[in-house]
């Protein structure tokens, strides 16, 4: 995981997010109906929303709210999608 990303995009529904505005050091974390989506290279699902819509997601893929709540302070840009 990036340590200082960038840009930390929360991405709520995925049909009209623009993957070709992120960078390398960003990261994606998937929540609410955006985690029906298999995560990539620096994109997480939260691991509270999976688990209440029973999906079962490689745990190197899960962040916690609380791990989110850490990344929203260290990235210079927090975008909700």
């Amino acid at each position: 995981m990036v340590e200082n990303p960038n840009t930390l995009w929360l991405v709520r529904k995925f049909g009209d997010f623009k993957t070709n505005l992120l960078s390398d050091n960003d990261i994606v974390v998937l929540i609410q109906d955006a985690t029906l989506r298999a995560p990539n290279k620096n994109w997480y699902i939260c691991k509270e929303d999976a688990l209440s819509r029973g999906l079962k997601v490689q745990e190197e893929f899960l962040i916690s709210w609380y791990e989110i709540s850490n990344i929203i302070l260290k990235a210079k840009n927090v975008v909700v999608w």
